[in-house]
């Protein structure tokens, strides 16, 4: 959106109370009453404020919410709890009303920068609300991690985000990029970052939120969107907290035998582990978003789709990312205090992190991304590929690749303190086919290329005709 098109908070805020169709609630625990404040501000507020809480106290929260209760107030299913009383009070209270105007309810629960300044940052906003006073509401949710290093600051930025919110629900929901974009409006990226998001509902039916999950990554509002096994969008921290997890990033176009072998060796290597605990261990097939490009720098949605369902089916959790190097995959994933992360790839990619052209943009060069990569929690799972040499195939793990002379001692560190660990293969024939051969197969129609994919994902890929 042009920034001459961007509307002011004050003239969005006004623009709502300016119009009588919109009749509603603000409820809002944490953070103050930061976004029905901005439209008292505004002006007009008489025609479009039906009532505002905040009932910041946990033991009203509880009881208005949670039937009296305790559980998780800055969660998903809180806001869920307080849009839906919220609303059902709307409807019952303004029963006439209610064939006059459409309702809605705006809702936010927040943890704000507390005094000391160690505390995590973050809420989630939603809005209910109807286009038409005879049908049934739609809800938009999302989660924000909160960036600025001063509680008064994020308290503006909460209001301002969520008049932004408000604004798009009611004009921009028959496009959803739009919307997005628009969340950002007289506001930096520096600010936030939306970590999940879900639309829903009988005018938002047509949205897919996958899609949605990759275009906040595509404009720069998050930096991963996660993705459990049934393809719903989750939001890291309840998904990742004091769990294990593994994480397998590749392009899967197709997912083929090898891939499969990665995931399933690497799931038995961490099973060693002495206090390992299968139900609580999540593993990821992340694809960066270069991953998701297939023409040029334009990104194949329907392709993207395609290969969520396919790791979907073999029971695996995905996620996308913006991130390019391994530190920064790293970093995002112990932020949530896992108690172990193994970072699966293979020896050719193991070769890139050992390679100190790739952290010219760190001061410390490759000792700074030695040490932010392996945290003490952290551990690399090389699977191995084959490389000739002298007319031989010989199999390269990490226990003969070479390495840079200059590296080498920091190298068999990370060898003999365990840092650095080989899964174990029996598929060397299939490691002679790599996955780019095999797309070439079926895009050629050559029928040999089903001997590398998994049965599966083979009939998937035939069915819909897909990688044509």
């Amino acid at each position: 959106m042009n920034t001459k098109d961007i509307l002011p908070t004050t003239r969005k805020a006004l623009q709502i109370n300016l119009d009588s169709s919109f009749y509603g609630t603000f409820a809002e625990i944490g953070g103050g009453q930061e976004v029905a404040r901005q439209f008292f501000l505004a002006g007009g507020a008489s025609g479009t404020v039906a009532k505002t809480i905040s009932a910041y106290d946990k033991s009203f929260s509880d009881a208005y919410y949670n039937q009296g209760n305790q559980g998780r107030y800055v969660s998903e299913d809180r806001l869920d709890k307080m849009l839906d009383y919220e609303y059902d009070q709307l409807n019952e209270l303004l029963e006439e009303k209610s064939k006059k105007v459409n309702f809605f309810v705006f809702a936010d629960t927040v943890e704000i920068l507390n005094f000391q300044k160690n505390n995590y940052s973050h809420g989630w906003l939603g809005v209910k609300f109807q286009l038409d006073s005879n049908t049934l509401p739609n809800k938009v949710i999302l989660h924000v991690k909160l960036l600025e290093n001063d509680g008064l600051l994020q308290q503006r930025t909460l209001g301002v985000l969520g008049v932004n919110l408000l604004y798009a629900c009611f004009n921009y929901y028959k496009s959803p990029n739009q919307f997005l974009e628009s969340l950002q409006d007289n506001l930096s990226q520096d600010r936030f970052r939306v970590n999940a998001m879900r639309m829903e509902g009988p005018d938002l039916n047509y949205v897919d939120n996958r899609l949605l999950a990759v275009q906040l990554v595509k404009n720069g509002m998050s930096h991963a969107m996660m993705f459990d096994k049934k393809g719903n969008v989750q939001q890291p921290s309840d998904m990742l907290y004091k769990k294990n997890v593994l994480a397998f990033r590749g392009s899967f176009r197709p997912i083929t035998y090898i891939a499969k072998d990665i995931l399933n060796q690497s799931m038995k290597l961490f099973r060693k582990d002495e206090d390992f605990k299968e139900d609580n261990t999540l593993s990821f097939c992340e694809i960066t978003l270069n991953n998701l490009s297939t023409k040029g720098e334009e990104i194949d949605e329907n392709d993207f789709l395609e290969r969520v369902n396919m790791l979907n089916d073999i029971g695996q959790n995905v996620m996308i990312s913006d991130f390019k190097e391994y530190y920064r995959l790293v970093e995002f994933f112990t932020q949530f205090k896992l108690k172990k992360l193994r970072i699966v790839m293979g020896v050719p990619t193991l070769e890139k992190v050992m390679d100190d052209k790739f952290y010219y943009q760190l001061k410390g060069g490759m000792l700074e991304a030695l040490g932010r990569l392996f945290h003490q929690n952290v551990k690399f799972y090389i699977y191995p590929t084959l490389k000739r040499n002298n007319k031989k195939i010989q199999l390269i793990t990490s226990a003969n690749l070479k390495i840079n002379d200059k590296y080498k001692l920091l190298y068999n560190f990370l060898i003999d303190n365990h840092f650095i660990l080989d899964i174990p293969t029996a598929m060397s024939e299939q490691l002679r086919v790599k996955s780019h051969e095999v797309l070439e197969m079926i895009k050629d129609n050559n029928p040999e290329w089903e001997k590398y994919v998994p049965m599966i994902v083979a009939k998937t890929i035939k069915r819909k005709k897909l990688f044509k």
